[in-house]
């Protein structure tokens, strides 16, 4: 029985484990989006998550708790510098996982996980795309009623 046990195994030892957080927080830091398997990006949402708490109370000993686990210097200068200014009063939640399907060689399910402030891309799809709808809907909505205007009036006549 697995009771009290937190996280998945993905079938590493303990130290490869944290091995692969910390080159895909790494990754995900310095990309902003990352495509890897569900299992994967839902435990890389645990370890990162308190990282980017910890750069954002921007101390001299919570910089050097993350440089603990992130071994890339420059992705901790842009953690420190950019990401925490974009990320600014969120109060959690920082990161977004995306189901996108099965894996062709494997069938893995596998998933994309984002930092969430850093998706304006996807953002401006999603608006165009509601903008679409919008439209699409108006137009549908005005051939109706076209439809409805040009039917004829018939009168009615009372046969004796």
């Amino acid at each position: 029985m697995r009771h009290n046990v937190k996280g998945r195994k993905l079938s590493r030892t303990s130290a490869h484990k944290l091995a692969l957080m910390r080159n895909l927080s790494t990754s995900l830091l310095k990309h902003k989006r990352i495509r890897t398997t569900l299992a994967k990006a839902k435990e890389l949402r645990t370890f990162v998550e308190p990282l980017i708490t910890k750069a954002r109370r921007s101390d001299l000993h919570n910089k050097k708790l993350v440089m603990e686990q992130l071994k890339d210097k420059e992705v901790v200068k842009e953690l420190f510098s950019d990401i925490v200014t974009t990320i600014g009063e969120r109060k959690g939640g920082y990161t977004r996982v995306v189901k996108l399907g099965r894996r062709l060689g494997d069938s893995a399910e596998m998933a994309m996980i984002e930092l969430v402030d850093y998706n304006e891309i996807s953002n401006q799809k999603a608006v165009e795309k509601k903008d679409n709808k919008v439209e699409k809907k108006k137009e549908k909505a005005e051939k109706k009623a076209e439809k409805v205007e040009d039917a004829k009036v018939v009168e009615e006549t009372k046969n004796k």
